[in-house]
């Protein structure tokens, strides 16, 4: 993986922002004519098959070409608190992250970030060793988690606690909790150092795969419908408003990726693991990607209602305090493009505009 930039939540709250109102546009559906375009846009995500999406515009060129003469630069994250925290304190302007990460990052910064699209839908399960075979195996047992805070962390711990299981932040309780990045945890669970973790594909299926553990809960079966975001897209507050035209054409950019996806999954599987490859020095084995692809799926839709649920969640966790959720969502770009390519409009279930 690429080095993460490690920043101070303090440094992240100073550039906070105010929720974004809805932006104008065109009446053809074209980018707003308000603001002016970016010089450079500077762009997060992870070397995750979550985050194919991303991967993918990248990789295709499907945001450069929409962004026309605004540079595209970016850079490779392990976790979403680290890529946020880049965000919030300036060294971002956008970034796919998990909604948790997102979420946690909005409420502290006080509107600094603003989720303007979805990405991707389900991929997260907890894998275990072979000696647990049930829930009441977990007992006294390590588990990790990407990040603390992270939207794996924050599912895992609300998990156990539905269970009747106490942790905390120390990784003590009846049940540790050991935050560690993905790659790690994979040599520590092959290693029978740690006894499973609640990670993002392609992470679950190396664990499955490669260190011959068994899924103990895929998280769709948790979610109604089994549909729950995993991956979105925010943007700094500040620069949607200095730059609408710069954030459409980048969801601009996603809806052609995503669109080639979805018409050719085993060319955009192939270049998903050749890119990872790429970013981390080594491939995915094709059962690990077969696998994986099969766990999740892209959209454009943030699946907004899923929000309030995941915030109820970290303050169980104890990871945040109950707030008020109206403005973290603006889709209304993502609403207008959706409409030029004549599809349906998504909503933002009363957090924002649309």
């Amino acid at each position: 993986m690429a080095a993460l930039a490690v920043l101070s939540l303090t440094a992240a709250c100073a550039h906070a922002a105010s929720p974004v109102s809805s932006t104008a546009v065109a009446a053809d559906g074209s980018a707003p004519a308000s603001g002016a375009p970016a010089a450079e846009v500077r762009l997060g995500y992870f070397a995750n098959v979550t985050h194919t999406t991303a991967i993918v515009g990248v990789a295709k060129d499907f945001f450069a070409q929409k962004l026309g003469s605004t540079k595209l630069s970016t850079q490779i994250f392990n976790a979403g608190p680290d890529e946020m925290t880049a965000l919030l304190s300036g060294k971002l302007d956008a970034a796919y992250a998990g909604p948790s990460s997102a979420l946690n990052a909005w409420v502290k910064s006080k509107g600094g970030l603003t989720i303007v699209a979805g990405a991707q839908n389900a991929g997260a399960e907890l894998v275990v060793s072979s000696k647990i075979n049930s829930t009441a195996d977990l007992r006294d047992k390590t588990l990790a988690s990407p990040q603390l805070g992270n939207t794996q962390d924050v599912a895992l711990r609300y998990w156990l606690k539905q269970q009747g299981y106490a942790t905390d932040q120390q990784g003590g309780g009846d049940v540790k909790i050991s935050p560690t990045d993905n790659a790690t945890s994979l040599t520590l669970f092959e290693a029978g150092k740690i006894d499973g973790a609640w990670v993002p594909e392609p992470w679950a299926s190396r664990l499955v795969v490669e260190g011959k553990g068994h899924v103990l809960v895929d998280e769709k079966t948790l979610w109604p419908g089994g549909r729950f975001a995993t991956t979105n897209l925010a943007v700094s507050s500040t620069f949607l408003r200095a730059h609408p035209q710069t954030v459409r054409a980048l969801i601009d950019g996603q809806l052609a990726a995503n669109a080639w996806i979805t018409a050719d999954p085993a060319e955009a599987a192939a270049l998903v693991n050749t890119t990872i490859k790429s970013l981390t020095g080594k491939s995915l084995r094709d059962a690990v990607i077969t696998r994986a692809w099969a766990e999740e799926n892209v959209t454009d839709d943030p699946e907004a209602s899923s929000l309030r649920s995941s915030l109820d969640h970290a303050v169980a966790d104890g990871l945040l305090k109950p707030t008020p959720l109206n403005g973290i969502y603006d889709l209304t770009l993502l609403n207008q493009a959706l409409s030029a390519a004549g599809d349906p409009a998504v909503s933002s279930a009363g957090l924002g505009s649309q």
